[in-house]
């Protein structure tokens, strides 16, 4: 074994502040996920408990396995969502877990938001998880309850909305299972999330799923009608035959759902691993590595050796481009490759060692991990001749046509074009996580403000007019604050950029969570289909 040598000084005043600071920026994320558990308020919560209902996170309670994890996805989209703003977490859960022994998508309507009414985010959110599914072939699970379009937003909802029915279908053509359980209301297009999927389940006295309701049809046509004649789970199970299964209430659902799964007769792409050994290092040290400052550098090994099994790791090319480490681990027992920068810019060794690495990784077919602590890549004359352009490109070539999963975690800064290097979400990770500590922006706040700057006087000079020093103080100050706030995780996680921010001691348990799902799908890596490579 090549174990890790850890250099973490966990007794020094400046571990002690960067700790503190973490669980600063970790309080602040709490608080604001405390919202979306939270759903519409106690009001409406109370109200839909005393009409013997169960709140989302409930129901996927019961519906999972005993005493397993659930990977949460995306809990804070919609978080700062301009007027109209919009409740976090987007009236809906979404996230991965065990249900009778499978691993599946869970995508659960919060009917204390609005009714469970989809706005845009609930839109981006859903559509995200459709995506996990379809990409690592995990069967789906809809726990239904939504009056449709959340109406007032309806110009964003209805036209991309139809993306929802599409996934659903491509996903059963596919051979991925997909399961509806409807407890309340399914109005209009709630309604197609029942019909088009392969199993469908509706609670007596609860399901209501039609296109149109009692008054809808009563303006339309004329015609007199009621909920349960209209729509009802027993007239869907007895006449219309939408329903396969007629549950007598949400536990009986929930119980029918996990027997559906069981029969689904569904394997994995890839046995589980061997167990792995935990880490040398406690999790908890995690939490001093990373400095409020990033600015500052820290060694990227720190941070591996507290997340790969047994703190082995061998490492490619050590003397080579040394602010970027490579190299070999396993995690939770799953041979993996990890690129790990912490030390900020990127140079053309960087690049070419990045590229190279990745090549590998597809040859052997292993997954490969991403810590982001980059500014991007270097500038300047020196490196311009240098080749820094094609170096960066070969490395964004080679992440882009890797064929391996890509699992990614925002660490610390992740900017400009080092962002794209290192496997951000244009570049489709199959998940992507960020610490509280992370920042990530086309560039840092200071060197945008200085550049607008830059600009507006030489614009000002070339003009021949005098520069206002005073205006450019505000402007500049007024840039900085809007960049940083825009380049935080709770900005960046309400706009469905990563799936989630993280605790840092719960890296290596939400990757390993990862690892295990993206191997219900083949892990095949790219046998020379990559793009031209300029040398």
């Amino acid at each position: 074994m090549t174990v890790l040598a850890s250099a973490l000084d966990v007794s020094g005043a400046e571990y002690a502040a960067r700790r503190a600071a973490m669980l600063d920026k970790l309080a602040a994320v709490a608080a604001e996920h405390a919202k979306a558990v939270a759903g519409g308020g106690e009001k409406y919560a109370t109200r839909h408990r005393a009409r013997g209902k169960l709140l989302p996170r409930e129901r996927i309670e019961l519906l999972l396995d005993p005493d397993t994890p659930f990977l949460e996805l995306s809990p804070l989209a919609a978080w700062g969502s301009e007027a109209p703003a919009y409740a976090v977490g987007a009236a809906l859960v979404t996230g991965v877990g065990v249900v009778a022994g499978v691993e599946c998508v869970i995508v659960a309507n919060d009917p204390t938001v609005r009714g469970g009414a989809s706005n845009p985010w609930t839109l981006k959110k859903a559509l995200r998880a459709h995506e996990i599914a379809r990409t690592n072939r995990l069967p789906v699970i809809s726990l239904v309850e939504s009056g449709g379009a959340d109406l007032p937003s309806q110009k964003e909802v209805f036209i991309p909305g139809g993306a929802l029915f599409r996934d659903l279908t491509r996903l059963s053509a596919a051979g991925i299972p997909t399961v509806a359980v409807v407890f309340g209301n399914a109005t209009a297009g709630g309604a197609y999330v029942p019909g088009m999927s392969d199993h469908t389940i509706m609670v007596k006295e609860r399901a209501k799923v039609f296109l149109g309701g009692p008054p809808l049809v009563k303006m339309a046509t004329g015609e007199e009608s009621d909920d349960e004649s209209l729509g009802g789970a027993e007239m869907h199970a007895r006449t219309s035959g939408l329903a396969d299964h007629f549950a007598v209430d949400e536990p009986d659902a929930l119980h029918r759902t996990r027997r559906i799964v069981a029969r689904l007769n569904w394997t994995k792409a890839h046995p589980g691993p061997p167990p792995g050994q935990p880490p040398r290092y406690p999790a908890d040290e995690l939490l001093g590595i990373v400095p409020d400052d990033l600015k500052a550098p820290f060694d990227p090994r720190e941070v591996i050796a507290r997340i790969v099994d047994g703190s082995d790791f061998d490492e490619f090319k050590p003397l080579y481009g040394p602010s970027l480490t490579t190299g070999w681990a396993r995690l939770h027992g799953y041979p993996v490759g990890v690129l790990a920068n912490a030390q900020g810019v990127l140079f053309s060794a960087e690049a070419q060692k990045a590229a190279h690495f990745i090549q590998l990784a597809n040859q052997r077919d292993l997954p490969l991990i991403f810590l982001h602590h980059t500014t991007g890549y270097m500038v300047g004359k020196e490196y311009e001749q240098g080749g820094i352009i094609k170096h960066g490109a070969a490395m964004i070539n080679a992440v882009a046509n890797s064929t391996v999963p890509h699992l990614s975690v925002l660490v610390g800064a992740s900017y400009g074009a080092g962002h794209y290097g290192m496997c951000g979400r244009a570049f489709d990770p199959r998940f992507l996580f960020a610490w509280p500590s992370a920042k990530s922006a086309v560039m840092g706040p200071q060197q945008l403000a200085g550049v607008l700057s830059l600009v507006a006087r030489a614009a000002a000079a070339a003009k021949g007019q005098p520069y206002d020093e005073e205006g450019d103080a505000a402007l500049r100050a007024a840039v900085e604050q809007q960049i940083e706030a825009e380049s935080l995780p709770l900005f960046l996680s309400g706009r469905l950029y990563d799936d989630g921010v993280i605790d840092p001691r719960d890296t290596r348990t939400v990757l390993g969570l990862c690892l295990s799902a993206v191997h219900g799908a083949p892990v095949e890596g790219a046998r020379g289909g990559f793009g031209v490579f300029r040398m």
